[in-house]
């Protein structure tokens, strides 16, 4: 499922064809992704202006001059395409199939977005942008990083007592918002701290290394673009290229980059870590 360096990286793709601009049309190919669309969900839609394109977490916000704001995720195989010719309909990503573009919006000034999920675990919804703070899926997240909100005071307060291994801690959104599991495991193993060792043992000094490696490792992702493994590309179809910097993330066998020791990998909570057993303590 994409991160938040990848939702950040097709926010950044998406605002120039649609921020400020109408939704003069809006094509909807089914009538559910995850969950069903909202009710009236084209009328709702058709002929707002989007005055803001935003994200928290894994979520785009896109807020409507209507007072809503449209709540997107991607899923874990949803992808936004902008075509900007003027034949844009005939147009598709070649790294999609026409089959599952589920819903296309027709922008002021032509630009096409296109919304393809072939897996269609991704959802849209509408909620008041006044009550945003209260919307289901994102009033219990916790900070974000690179917030001001987000620091190793912060860390060692919401680590405290946690019995948990910290990489399971660090995926809980309530804790950090946005982070999984590529990005956690390349902060832990710049932070020298090991998935294995409990979130009670982090606050103080390991939280003062963990705080700025989360941050330094989220700044670099969204600079590159984000990640480009499985179904991920940005709204105009480029890969990240974050990947070609992983220093331990599904490199289980390879040479650490710092001792040369053989990278691990370990499944904990159903998911796998990956991580130096010398340099990870």
């Amino acid at each position: 499922m994409p991160e938040l360096p990848e939702v950040e990286t097709v926010r950044r793709g998406l605002s120039p064809a649609m921020e400020g601009r109408v939704i003069e049309r809006l094509a909807v190919n089914r009538p559910d992704l995850r969950f069903p669309f909202p009710e009236r969900f084209r009328e709702r839609i058709e002929g707002a202006t989007i005055t803001a394109m935003g994200r928290r977490a894994k979520f785009l916000v896109t807020e409507l001059d209507t007072g809503e704001a449209l709540i997107m995720h991607l899923g874990m195989s949803g992808r936004y395409t902008v075509n900007t010719q003027a034949t844009a309909d005939f147009h598709h990503d070649p790294g999609t199939n026409p089959a599952h573009d589920h819903v296309i919006f027709h922008m002021g000034g032509g630009a096409t977005v296109t919304y393809n999920d072939p897996r269609r675990f991704g959802f849209m919804e509408l909620w008041p942008t006044e009550d945003l703070a209260n919307y289901p899926r994102i009033k219990h997240l916790g900070p974000e990083p690179l917030s001001n909100h987000f620091n190793a005071d912060y860390l060692s307060e919401a680590l405290a007592g946690k019995q948990a291994p910290i990489k399971a801690t660090l995926l809980d959104q309530s804790i950090i918002a946005g982070l999984g599991n590529i990005y956690v495991c390349e902060a832990l193993y710049r932070s020298g701290i090991s998935p294995r060792r409990k979130a009670s043992t982090i606050p103080g000094a390991r939280a003062t290394r963990l705080a700025p490696a989360i941050n330094a490792v989220i700044a670099e992702a969204i600079e590159a673009g984000g990640s480009s493994i499985s179904d991920f590309a940005s709204a105009s179809g480029e890969l990240g290229y974050f990947q070609k910097a992983f220093a331990v993330y599904d490199r289980e066998g390879e040479a650490c980059p710092q001792c040369k020791g053989p990278i691990k990998r370990l499944v904990q909570s159903g998911r796998s870590s990956f991580y130096c057993g010398a340099c990870q303590r």
